[in-house]
């Protein structure tokens, strides 16, 4: 048995029916609910029909992630902070980096 959990919540979140999801992929409301209720396995091509539909990504659809728009963009936005901070700090004097790096231990340590 397969565990598709987000198919019926995107559903519901949609307020759409069982019925008209499957209009959506050419297919019977008796077949998809087969793939809702985890008793037939969902085709990659079902999937990705279905992540364009929601607008989500095919890992928030298998659960692998929370992120509705995949792993890839959360690693993406954390580069581009990540980027944004390294600019700040080669801008900074060495006293300055030198003052930051203290607070930053006096924060730690305080958790």
């Amino acid at each position: 048995m397969y565990h598709y959990k987000r198919l019926k919540d995107l559903r519901e979140d949609a307020d759409k029916t069982q019925k008209e999801i499957a209009e959506v992929l050419h297919d019977t409301q008796q077949h998809y609910q087969l793939y809702e209720s985890g008793k037939r396995e969902l085709p990659l091509w079902i999937a990705v029909r279905l992540s364009e539909y929601y607008d989500v990504s095919i890992d928030y659809i298998a659960g692998i992630t929370n992120n509705k728009d995949g792993l890839r963009a959360k690693s993406i936005i954390q580069e581009i902070d990540e980027k944004k901070v390294l600019e700040k700090w080669n801008q900074l004097s060495e006293r300055e980096k030198g003052r930051i790096l203290e607070r930053m231990d006096i924060l730690i340590n305080s958790v």
